[in-house]
């Protein structure tokens, strides 16, 4: 049984409509232990057959045996993997990889077979020397003459070791004395395997042939037996590995940095991708970030999207566990135990008419830096921030600075001269668009605050002679302190004792409610005495009897138990407040009701509008970026349509063809994403300081470099299928040299 047989083949071209004939009504039987010599004049197909047999081109008529089994209906897989079991070609033209050195070239045929790196190292050097190239070894093949390419496409033919070896012209581009040594050592392969030439000088190789096959306008002339062989059975085929992943990953990585100019424009265009995929994320995450603050919300005057209200689900009051717990959230930059206060204007004011009103906050929870002035260094120091166009911390701030300045309590009106106060620090919030202020003060004027805030959000009702009153803090029936009651019980107007059956108010029973949102309390007293304007300095010690009268006097530690309260709200401000929904999820499973003030605003149906209009024009500018970028690398790309031809020709099938161009488009772009990750890591160190990446810092998160990596690796895997679709799409000798 022949080891290949053809009948009746029959090779056709299609061009424009018009057919032309490669060879026709081919008949042969070639068996192993031949060195088969084909010849005619340039265009009688003898290098068409080559290629049929090869398996290299297909066929259009007749039938071709390969041991005895047809191939009509053969794959370009099957093809593929019997050039690879089968065949080591010799091409005309050489198909070496330019960028390659002579080692590489000869081993890359024996990487792709399965063998792995370090024990080929031998046997390359072996057939280097064999064929007289030893001292280039190391030289890229671009650098070497016609004949020293020859050479090395013998030298890598032979190192495939497959029982077929075919040659187009393998003399053609050496001198005399060297085309006598490869022809020889072609006739001594040939006593185990199958050597096919196809040369135009007959009488070089006329002595070794053992047949002559001659070739005129696609037709057998003539096919002479010179020889008989002296062996023609075909041995055990041989095992073949399929390439190891380690020798895909050497390979690639050898693809990607053996050409500087090609890995360079490769690694620009993914740079390109991978700061405008950076950038309109981020400017996306800008906008939403923005849309998500825009909006009014007319019951809390502390708007800020990083806040978070709590308050325990049991309704009871916060613990100093619970807020060592709250401390060890992650994301959770600070805590406002009274969170009322946040809410709650406060003025300071002085002497010369002056004053100044915001919300207050702990002098430990400030950030940033101050743009005037110093940090407090005293308990009544205090830092504010605002807009820099306030008139007294933008205009007047140096007749506000260091002077003395008293609480003045916004509800009932009174100034607390008791202790005084001074601004020693100013800073400026370019985000402020309104003219608030927020004022940093210590955890100890806080601590005072809380008893009024308590009081300002409370209802007082007064139960007495079975009769509700209701109180407020600044005409009638007003609920006052004073240290001169006695505990329990609680000193009445005269005016009030026209109530009690015969005027008669003493030992009656006045009970003093009190409720808020938070908490409800209740005080049980007994009246004792009755004041008039005769007596009211001598009970009380107060003289104003106008504008006390109608008020009631309790012993003072009883008025303030009404309200120096627990805290019952607080509020969290978190770090990061892309994650603010993670940080929510946490604090409810903590057993917290929660409030994320971002989602109380109320926005127009414009910005809305706007949100969808951005999120559309974002995908749009993404897929325009993906074509852009897919049809820049493709023009780079084109120069490895040789290569990727030459190994298929060497043995690679497409699916490891495709999977080193992947792994070749992957690396450069973990290049240049991880190159750019690292500029913004530096950027984030101040090492270096690029404008447009402090905005990717800003907005851009761990969970979104990692989607947007996963969006380049994705665009790198689409961008080489598609370029594999169109590469691989015919057969190796098709495609070689065609443009993609």
């Amino acid at each position: 049984m022949s080891l290949i047989r053809l009948k009746n083949v029959s090779k056709f071209y299609y061009s424009k409509g018009v057919i032309a004939s490669g060879f026709s009504k081919v008949n042969l039987s070639l068996d192993m232990g031949e060195f088969v010599v084909i010849t005619g004049e340039s265009g009688s197909g003898k290098s068409t057959l080559l290629n049929v047999i090869s398996g290299l081109d297909t066929y259009e008529e007749g039938e071709m045996y390969i041991n005895g089994e047809e191939t009509s209906h053969y794959t370009e897989k099957d093809f593929e993997d019997y050039r690879r079991k089968y065949v080591g070609n010799i091409f005309q033209n050489f198909n070496l990889v330019n960028s390659y050195t002579v080692y590489q070239n000869i081993e890359l045929v024996l990487l792709l077979n399965g063998n792995k790196k370090r024990k080929v190292k031998k046997q390359v050097l072996e057939l280097i020397k064999k064929v007289g190239l030893y001292k280039f070894r190391n030289t890229k093949a671009s650098k070497l003459s016609g004949g020293q390419k020859q050479r090395v496409a013998i030298a890598r033919a032979l190192a495939k070791d497959t029982p077929i070896i075919i040659a187009d012209e393998p003399t053609g581009n050496l001198d005399s004395k060297s085309s006598k040594a490869i022809i020889e050592l072609l006739k001594e392969v040939s006593k185990d395997k199958l050597v096919i030439i196809v040369t135009h000088n007959y009488e070089q190789v006329e002595k070794e042939a053992t047949r002559k096959i001659r070739m005129h306008d696609g037709r057998i002339l003539e096919d002479k037996k010179l020889k008989e062989v002296e062996n023609n059975n075909l041995e055990s085929e041989k095992t073949y590995k399929n390439i190891t992943f380690f020798n895909k990953v050497r390979l690639a990585l050898r693809n990607t940095f053996n050409i500087v100019s090609k890995f360079l424009l490769m690694l620009l265009v993914y740079l390109f991708i991978t700061v405008s995929l950076l950038s309109e994320y981020a400017s996306f995450k800008e906008q939403e970030y923005i849309e998500s603050k825009s909006g009014d919300n007319y019951i809390f005057s502390n708007i800020s999207d990083k806040r978070i209200i709590l308050k325990k689900s049991d309704k009871s009051s916060f613990t100093d566990d619970d807020y060592k717990k709250l401390e060890e959230i992650k994301n959770i930059d600070y805590i406002v135990k009274n969170d009322l206060l946040l809410d709650s204007y406060v003025n300071f004011t002085n002497d010369d008419d002056f004053w100044i009103g915001g919300t207050v906050n702990s002098i430990e929870n400030f950030r940033g830096e101050l743009d005037f002035g110093e940090m407090p260094k005293e308990q009544n120091q205090i830092v504010v921030e605002g807009n820099e166009n306030d008139y007294y911390i933008g205009y007047q701030k140096d007749q506000i600075f260091n002077k003395k300045i008293y609480l003045n309590d916004s509800f009932t009106g009174d100034i607390d001269r008791s202790e005084s106060y001074e601004i020693v620090g100013i800073k400026y919030n370019k985000n402020s668009y309104n003219y608030n202020l927020t004022i940093y003060v210590s955890d100890e004027l806080l601590d005072k605050m809380k008893f009024s805030t308590n009081q300002n959000y409370s209802d007082i009702k007064i139960l007495f002679l079975n009769k509700y009153k209701v109180s407020n803090f600044w005409g009638e029936n007003a609920i006052r302190g004073n240290d001169k009651v006695p505990k329990g019980e609680a000193y009445i107007s005269n005016d009030l004792s026209y109530e009690c059956p015969n005027e008669y108010c003493i030992k009656q029973s006045l009970k003093i409610e009190v409720s808020n949102l938070y908490y409800k309390d209740s005080l049980d007293l007994k009246v004792s005495k009755v004041y008039t304007k005769q007596n009211l300095n001598y009970l009380l010690g107060l003289s104003d009897y106008d504008v006390l009268n109608g008020s009631i006097f309790i012993n003072t530690d009883d008025y303030n138990s009404l309200f120096d309260k627990e805290y019952y709200q607080s509020s969290v401000f978190v770090k990061d407040v892309f994650d603010i929904e993670s940080t929510i999820k946490e604090l409810q499973d903590m057993g917290y009701n929660t409030l994320a003030l971002k989602n109380t605003l109320v926005n127009s149906g414009i910005s809305k509008v706007l949100g969808i209009v951005r999120t559309v024009v974002t995908v749009i500018l993404v897929v325009v970026l993906f074509f852009i970028s897919y049809f820049v690398i493709r023009v780079i790309l084109k120069s490895r349509n040789k290569y990727f031809s030459t190994i298929r020709m060497l043995g690679a099938n497409k699916a490891v063809s495709k999977q080193l161009l992947v792994m070749e488009l992957l690396t450069v772009a973990n290049i240049a994403y991880f190159s750019f990750v690292i500029l913004i890591y530096l950027n984030s160190l101040k090492v270096i300081n690029i404008g447009f990446i402090n905005n990717i810092l800003l907005y851009l998160k761990l969970k979104d470099y990692i989607v947007l990596y996963l969006i380049l690796i994705l665009m790198s895997l689409v961008i080489s299928g598609k370029f594999s679709k169109k590469l691989f799409k015919k057969s190796a000798i098709a495609t070689m040299g065609e443009e993609v």
